[in-house]
């Protein structure tokens, strides 16, 4: 990829799934068997993943850092009922964008 905006998401709003991802970069990318990409694109995904699972950060320079946070128990509510409810402690992804992300949501070319 060259940095230039794709034409996927020309209409605001619009959500991007796993296959058409797969398909932009195949088209993109000529050389490589859409299969190969797909490969690719599911590798990606999986060590970031794991690498979460292990309580790992993952940080793509520009997109963003993925991490993990501990949410501690605490007591909730039942919003039907109003009772007071028992919420056991957890972990769970947390995503800090990157700026040059950050600026190109903002209208900013870098």
């Amino acid at each position: 990829m060259n940095g230039a905006p794709s034409n996927f998401g020309r209409v605001r709003g619009r959500h991007m799934i796993r296959s058409e991802l797969i398909q932009i970069l195949a088209e993109e990318n000529p050389h490589l068997f859409q299969r190969d990409v797909e490969k690719i694109v599911n590798t990606v995904f999986e060590e970031i993943i794991d690498a979460m699972a292990r309580g790992d950060r993952v940080e793509l320079r520009g997109f963003g850092a993925f991490s993990v946070k501990k949410r501690d128990a605490r007591t909730g509510r039942n919003p039907r009922t109003g009772d007071a409810v028992d919420v056991e402690e957890k972990h769970v992804p947390f995503f800090k964008t990157g700026k040059l992300l950050r600026d190109r949501l903002n209208g900013e070319e870098t």
